[in-house]
């Protein structure tokens, strides 16, 4: 019997490692290829045979370079619309789960029924929107759509179901008003859901590109995959320049992820025990 279960984890562990390397191998051959120049960009080598840093240096220090600044918009972008989306989701999400007034369940379905709307569909409407009050090459024009998530409303609004109201209204004798009980007692309760909403956020507007491609003209006000894009043209692309902003683009990524990784865990723990 030990045997068998022995025999039986150790072809688990096996998979499980086969799995991780295909998934981690286009990572690693982004990052070796960022070490490379552009006459060792297409050989079928894994390893580069004169490694070095000139990559970074010329999309990183050099003069004309305008990555920085697509990195710095990307950072404003990503962390505001985060903020926003976890300020906003949760106050609405916490409205509906815990306030009783008419047209309740219609607004709560209004909110998810946009769920189902392509992005390609409202882009003109935001379009037409910038255009109206001249949001074109701003950061308000870029990050105005993604303020508020329907999904985030949804994630915000189940887990504040969970919020006992007994503890609720015992702050409220206590004369704690709704936006203190809300501060105070709601979003503790609720920081695994705040820590995925936070991570699939930031995610989603850092890696953006259709939006951003269309309301920003100036390159100044590029975000980081428009900006790369750029690195391709008719005259042919710069793979190795290519690689190396990808490479600089995925550590903010990954530090997100590192931060809120336990409240993911935590959340899906404490899924796993109402249900």
């Amino acid at each position: 019997m030990t045997t068998d279960r022995t025999l039986s984890r150790a072809s688990s562990y096996a998979l499980l490692t086969v799995l991780a390397l295909v998934m981690v191998f286009p990572f690693l051959w982004m990052i070796l290829s960022s070490l490379k120049d552009a006459t060792q960009i297409f050989k079928p080598a894994l390893l580069p045979s004169h490694p070095g840093l000139d990559n970074y240096a010329a999309i990183l220090l050099s003069k004309g370079s305008k990555f920085p600044r697509w990195f710095i918009n990307s950072a404003v972008v990503a962390c505001c619309t985060t903020a926003s989306v976890l300020f906003f989701d949760s106050l609405i999400g916490y409205t509906l789960a815990k306030f009783s007034f008419p047209g309740k369940k219609l607004i709560f379905l209004l909110i998810i029924s946009t769920l189902m709307i392509p992005t390609e569909m409202l882009v003109i409407p935001w379009y037409a929107l910038s255009r109206a009050f001249k949001w074109g090459n701003s950061y308000w024009g870029i990050m105005f759509p993604g303020m508020i998530s329907a999904f985030g409303v949804f994630l915000m609004r189940q887990f504040m179901s969970t919020v006992p109201d007994d503890l609720l209204d015992a702050a409220r004798i206590d004369g704690m008003g709704e936006l203190s009980i809300f501060a105070r007692i709601a979003l503790p309760l609720v920081k695994p859901a705040l820590g995925t909403l936070a991570i699939f956020n930031f995610i989603g507007n850092w890696n953006a590109f259709l939006w951003p491609l269309i309301i920003a003209s100036r390159p100044a006000m590029f975000t980081l995959p428009v900006g790369l894009a750029n690195f391709s043209g008719e005259a042919g692309s710069d793979w190795h320049l290519i690689m190396t902003g990808a490479t600089v683009a995925m550590v903010p990524l990954i530090i997100v992820f590192l931060v809120f990784q336990k409240q993911i865990i935590r959340g899906i723990a404490m899924t796993g025990l109402k249900g």
